[in-house]
């Protein structure tokens, strides 16, 4: 899988640790996604993305999704289904994003971190919007229109 460069400038050269991701796709029942936006002090701060955070040693993809949105904005998933990987290639770190939905949570939200949160739909309103947030959009685009075509027939 070659990665999605950030930038749009040329891959970086070099053994470059690749970090590991688990970002939770929350999709509420009328199909709108929560999106976050990223606190201040961090890299990309203010730029808009899917919660999530690193997976720790040990940690599997969904324990690492269950903490990180726990410690973030509050609440308890049920199930996460994991849905897709995309290795994104920023200026400042080799990312792979294990993309979860969600589908099911407890708790009200809460950023913990100063961050805001927006209810979405697409497309989406809010800008700018991670680099590693816009293949997600592009799926959800791709499968409302498939869903859309087969209830036309």
């Amino acid at each position: 899988m070659s990665p999605l460069l950030a930038d749009g400038q040329q891959p970086r050269q070099g053994d470059r640790k690749v970090v590991e991701v688990a970002v939770g796709v929350l999709i509420r029942a009328d199909g709108q996604f929560l999106l976050t936006s990223r606190p201040a002090g961090k890299v990309y701060e203010g730029y808009w993305e899917f919660p999530g955070g690193k997976i720790e040693a040990g940690e599997s993809v969904e324990q690492a999704l269950r903490r990180e949105l726990q410690e973030e904005i509050g609440i308890t998933i049920a199930v996460a289904q994991p849905w897709r990987i995309e290795m994104v290639d920023y200026p400042h770190a080799l990312v792979r994003l294990h993309f979860c939905q969600v589908f099911e949570w407890t708790g009200e939200l809460q950023m913990k971190e100063g961050q805001r949160f927006a209810w979405q739909d697409l497309p989406v309103q809010v800008q700018p919007v991670l680099p590693g947030t816009i293949p997600v959009l592009g799926w959800f685009a791709q499968e409302r229109a498939f869903e859309g075509a087969t209830h036309r027939v």
